[in-house]
């Protein structure tokens, strides 16, 4: 018996020594290729983005020769022109582009964890128009519209594609992503034969854009500092119908001379409930780059 036992024990000896450094190389090689191709999907992400911003400053028409004047405020809603002698002086040149860095969090779906992110972007004004790139742990996301068209593209690892949305909805929803966003630069909120704006009450107004055919529009409300603290409208929850989409703004400072909010979160306002899925607090802000 203890022969059979001593037999048995050699033998699993052997299997072990044998075979466990068999795997133990495979699975490091499996390790250092899967970091191989995460390192090669970042750069290939990279240069997407960086790709996608060429495109994006090739379109840009420089309006910074322009100079903002208070009497341009004339007829307008009283609260948006006290909002812009707040934000503006006279003589503050209009911002053709503009590139932030930020960091904050995210959700990928209404019902999950906050994950950390940070993240990129860039403007062009006269012309509507950004790209963005975020990353957190697992997932990239490039979201951009640029000549009249969004785009939205989701990775993990920045190796496998699983979302590349695309369509007339989508470009809706990155022009409106694009004007809300404008309170970062606010030359961009001034009136123009795109833009204007129409009186609700002391507190809000009716803030309307028109490019290429495409309405838009948001309720717009400000804070007792004359700042712009909300933005409501209506927009395509994914494929779903349109939902009311929420942007609240908050912590301005000046930048460069211009007023600007550094926190910004989005969400959708349900039936069932106020979901915030995106929390960004901007870490650097450049203004009329040359790009």
């Amino acid at each position: 018996m203890n022969t059979y036992r001593s037999v048995f024990k050699q033998s699993a000896s052997n299997i072990l020594k044998y075979t466990f450094p068999a795997f133990a190389k495979w699975g490091l090689g499996l390790g250092i290729l899967l970091l191989m191709l995460i390192s090669v999907g970042k750069v290939k992400s990279n240069w997407q983005f960086n790709d996608d911003v060429a495109r994006l400053i090739a379109n840009e028409t420089p309006i910074s020769h322009k100079v903002f004047d208070y009497r341009q405020l004339d007829g307008l809603p009283e609260p948006v022109q006290l909002y812009f002698r707040r934000v503006l002086k006279s003589g503050q040149p209009y911002i053709s582009n503009v590139v932030l860095s930020h960091t904050g969090f995210f959700k990928t779906d209404l019902k999950k964890d906050w994950r950390p992110i940070i993240g990129k972007e860039y403007f062009t004004a006269d012309r509507p128009g950004f790209v963005w790139m975020g990353k957190t742990a697992a997932f990239t996301a490039r979201d951009m519209f640029i000549n009249g068209e969004g785009r939205l593209i989701v990775s993990l690892f920045s190796i496998i594609k699983f979302v590349d949305s695309q369509g007339p909805e989508l470009n809706r929803g990155e022009l409106m992503r694009w004007l809300g966003e404008s309170v970062c630069f606010p030359t961009n909120l001034l009136p123009s034969a795109a833009l204007k704006w129409c009186p609700i009450d002391e507190r809000s107004a009716r803030l309307e854009y028109s490019y290429q055919g495409t309405q838009i529009n948001f309720m717009v409300t400000f804070n007792e500092n004359h700042e712009i603290e909300r933005m409501i409208s209506m927009r395509n929850l994914g494929d779903g119908p349109r939902q009311k989409w929420v942007t609240t703004v908050s912590d301005y400072q000046l930048r460069d001379g211009v007023l600007i909010p550094m926190v910004l979160e989005a969400a959708w306002e349900l039936p069932e409930g106020y979901f915030p899925y995106a929390r960004f607090a901007i870490t650097e802000i450049r203004f009329n780059q040359a790009l």
